[in-house]
């Protein structure tokens, strides 16, 4: 998969991406990243990338011109997200299709933003990581090409994880998992998960996914339409283990 970063901190994005699986992913070729640095396509001394708004205003936006000539010159992969707080929600649903692409690319905004002819004839979307406002898009790029590359055939080492983990195929958080030791400070895994009953426990871990969502996430079950009749009776008739509260006090 090949994906080009444009950004005017182009190190931050490729650091993050040469270290745990994706620099093994870089070094295998499954993932062919290039990070280009916008100021490399300025023409005054100082590398100016950016100026103050027309009409006046708070802060400064990122000009067109290094931005079009960075990717006139490039010409990467398709297709051209935009990363910014006012973008589409980015999800495990976006990362699924971004992933049977050959490849797409990244623009990493800064200061108050883009002069917005890049959003208007330049890049194909705009994409968010949540309602939140960064000083830049490059964690937001590091973030997006985490979530698709592990995605990828070949870079993680257990083909199911992303079937059975949080938002996977059925849309509910991960079942909580335990290791040794069994008891910790009193604290014992569930009896189901050392009885070696794999229909036991594969009950368990869909009424606990269950569970867990309710308790965390309830906007994903009310997404789904509610809790079926099946759902209903499984947690009936398994037992809970506490979760924290999604916003502690």
């Amino acid at each position: 998969m090949r994906i080009d970063v444009f950004s005017v901190f182009p190190s931050i994005v490729d650091d993050f991406c040469s270290a745990s699986l994706l620099g093994k992913a870089r070094e295998s070729g499954t993932v062919n990243l290039s990070c280009h640095d916008l100021r490399d396509y300025t023409h005054d001394v100082h590398r100016t990338v950016d100026d103050a708004p027309f009409g006046g205003g708070a802060g400064m936006l990122m000009r067109p011109e290094p931005i079009f000539e960075a990717v006139e010159a490039v010409k990467p992969e398709r297709p051209l997200l935009l990363l910014g707080p006012g973008g589409s929600p980015f999800t495990q649903r976006t990362a699924e299709h971004l992933a049977g692409l050959p490849g797409f690319s990244l623009l990493c905004g800064r200061y108050e933003g883009v002069d917005h002819r890049v959003r208007e004839h330049l890049v194909d979307g705009e994409i968010s990581i949540g309602d939140v406002v960064l000083a830049g898009g490059e964690v937001a790029a590091c973030l997006v090409i985490e979530a698709v590359s592990r995605l990828l055939p070949g870079v993680m080492g257990n083909a199911v994880s992303p079937v059975t983990e949080s938002f996977g195929q059925h849309g509910l958080l991960e079942e909580p998992q335990y290791t040794r030791p069994a008891d910790f400070r009193g604290w014992e895994v569930p009896e189901v998960l050392r009885g070696g009953d794999h229909a036991k426990v594969d009950r368990w871990r869909r009424a606990q996914a269950l569970r867990r969502t309710l308790a965390q996430r309830p906007d994903l079950i009310e997404a789904r339409g509610g809790l079926t009749e099946d759902e209903k009776r499984l947690l009936e008739g398994t037992e809970s283990v506490s979760y924290p509260s999604p916003f502690p006090s």
